[in-house]
Order: C-alpha cells, then structure tokens, then sequence
C-alpha cells in the first residue's frame, strides 16, 4: 500500500476585518487534503499505461495520447503502483473477475487516505477529535459493511456515540451533497462540530483498454486518487475558531429522463462507467436556471459578480458553463487550477478548488457571494449558495 502525503495549512485567527458569519447558518472553519505517494505525469502516462496493460494496438494508444491532451490534466497522484501490478497481475488481464482483489487494495487506500486529510483538517482546526459530534463520509471507492465512516470514526479516536452518515455511490456530486448534508446537520444541532471527509481511488475501474469500451480511456486520461476533508459548524468561537466561507443555502435538483447519461455497473471484474456525450449539452440547457434558483435570496443577477467554485467534471463542462453564463475568463481559474494539478478526483475535487478559492479571495478584497456546482449521475445538479467571511 501507497503511504499517504497530507496537506493542511496552519490555523489562522479571526480578524477585526472579516465578514461577521450569519448566526446560526453553517460555516466551514478548516479543510485538508490527502494523496498517495504516486505522482503521475499526465506526460508520461500514455508509455506507462500501455506497457501496464500490454496494449499493442497503437489506434488506442494514439487516442489516449490525444485525450490526455485535451483534458488538460498535468499531474495527478494514484494509488495503483508498479508493486500493485506485480501482486495484482490479474488487474490488466481483460475479462478478469478481480472484484475481490480491487476491494483489498480500495478499502485500506481510502481510509488511510481519508484518515490523513481528516487529521490534517483537525489539526488546522485547532480542536480536538472528541469535540466532534458528527461525521459524514463520503465515497464511491469502497464496498463493505460496516462502511468506512465507522472505520474512520474508529481510527480517529472519536466518541463511540458520534453520528455517522454514509454516502455511497453518488459519483462527483458526492462533496457537495456532502457539505448539505453537514449543513443541515450542523443548523439543527446548534454547537455540534461535524466533519465531513471524501476519499476516492480509481481502483475498483482500472482495467486494459478496450474498444468497446471507449470511457476507459477517458477515465485513464482523466481521474485520480485522493480524500479530503471539511470541518462545518454554527455560531464559530471568536478566537477559536476561523470560518472562511458561510454555506447560506443549498438546492439538489435532478434532470427527469438523464439516468443512463452517467452509469456505473458493478460487476466481478470491478466497475465500468459510461459517459454520455450529451453530458455537457444537458449541463449547458439547465445551468442557468438552476443558478438563478440558488443566487435569488443575494438580490444579485450579473453572474460575475458572483464567485465561483465548480466541480471540474471535464474543460467542456468548464467551457460549456463559462460560455453560457458568460463569465470572465478567470471566474473558473480555480476550477482550471484543481483540474490540472489533481484531474477529477470525484466527490473530492470541489473541496481542491474550495482551497484555491480561500487563497484567491483572501488576496484581496473579493465577491461576497459565491456558488459551489457539481454535476454526476442522474443527471444530478448540486449547488450551493456560499459566502466568503
């Protein structure tokens, strides 16, 4: 197994400057980040990946070289190894039945992952482990009862009467439902302190290329590993505690009649994804109006005066959103910035481009208000209206 990097940023105090957090309306008052030790060069993996597969057909091997391009992506890190192939030779043998063998590498990664980011959240923070009265964990890459959210409250030395939430399965969407679910759970519990951790390997999808399966080869140009982790409550402690961004109001919406845009399909040999190459036109016909839903209680409707913290699913998405919405150029910077130095990281990913954000707005005195946007299966819309303290 990968050793894990982590990443959390010291803790800083409440200034006389800063925005005065609504009370009673959920804050985020620290973050962190975890990854494997493999760092992957988006040009250096078309060689690596053809020789793990032992792909000989050069048309595939020319497209992948093409979409590694095109996503933009530049570096991203991966549980999967060299030593994990050599014990796991079966993982790139087409046809393979290897669930069991996937789950034995997923289940540990992303807990030891989820782990780091909770403890370097923690530690920015400034609290303690027993201080947490609720957690919501957050992961499409593991499969096992009990869920990862009581190995993880277990490992992090929490009180044994913690409230744990599980969310499964919801695909890039998941970070953002998770930071609703916190919201609500932190504002109906006046003084509790929830932490919310995502955790994500592309184990359970690796396999050799295929032409039948052409999303494999976006997925191998495309995702990557890691976890993250957020700490929300109300009404922070002056002096304690250091609220960057408030979560005002939160709004999930599915399109009816898009439910085989986005599938994903357990099987034994692990799970295969499909893309529906609609997915960015569906994006692009409803975005707008589901924007307006969320800005309407700021009094606000230019959307650049607005902040914006996007999911990066793909640039066409990121594209397709700036054109319709006709933001500036650098509205999606962070979105951009997250996508090329991690690639999509799943539920993960928003919470990489929430950390740009900070330090964007913190250089000087930036928008207000602000919208967080994800898109996944359903096809789901998840959007929050968020405001920068």
């Amino acid at each position: 197994m990968s050793k894990i990097n982590s990443n959390g940023a010291p803790k800083q105090n409440l200034s006389p400057s800063k925005r005065v957090p609504t009370p009673g309306k959920a804050t985020i008052l620290a973050m962190g980040k975890a990854f494997p030790r493999q760092l992957l060069h988006q040009n250096c993996l078309v060689e690596g990946y053809i020789r793990d597969t032992k792909c000989e057909d050069m048309v595939i091997k020319e497209k992948l070289e093409r979409l590694c391009k095109t996503t933009t992506v530049k570096t991203r890190y991966t549980v999967m190894s060299k030593e994990i192939l050599d014990k796991y030779p079966e993982l790139a043998t087409e046809g393979s039945p290897t669930i069991k063998q996937r789950l034995e590498i997923a289940n540990p990664a992303v807990l030891e992952m989820a782990m780091e980011a909770s403890l370097a959240c923690i530690k920015e923070w400034g609290g303690s482990a027993q201080d947490i009265t609720h957690i919501v964990y957050v992961s499409s890459s593991e499969i096992r009862l009990p869920g990862g959210d009581l190995y993880l409250a277990s490992e992090l030395g929490l009180r044994n009467d913690v409230g744990r939430v599980m969310l499964y399965f919801l695909g890039c969407y998941g970070g953002v439902t998770g930071l609703r679910v916190a919201k609500d759970i932190a504002e109906n519990n006046p003084g509790c302190r929830v932490l919310l951790t995502t955790s994500e390997t592309t184990i359970l999808g690796f396999r050799p290329p295929n032409k039948a399966r052409p999303y494999d080869l976006v997925g191998a140009a495309l995702f990557g590993d890691g976890a993250a982790a957020a700490i929300i409550g109300t009404d922070p402690l002056v002096g304690k505690e250091s609220p960057f961004m408030e979560l005002n109001y939160a709004v999930q919406q599915f399109l009816p009649g898009t439910q085989s845009m986005i599938n994903g399909e357990l099987s034994e040999e692990g799970i295969h994804f499909k893309l529906g190459r609609d997915l960015p036109q569906k994006i692009e016909e409803n975005i707008e109006e589901f924007c307006k839903k969320l800005m309407a209680k700021t009094g606000i409707h230019d959307f650049n005066d607005l902040f914006w913290a996007v999911h990066p699913g793909g640039p066409a998405i990121l594209n397709r959103l700036e054109s319709t919405l006709k933001l500036g150029s650098h509205k999606l910077e962070c979105s951009r910035r997250a996508l090329m130095d991690f690639g999509n990281v799943s539920s993960n990913t928003i919470f990489y481009v929430m950390e740009y954000m900070r330090e964007e707005l913190k250089k000087e005195e930036g928008e207000e208000w602000g919208l967080a946007l994800a898109f996944g299966p359903g096809i789901t819309f998840e959007g929050i209206l968020v405001r920068s303290l």
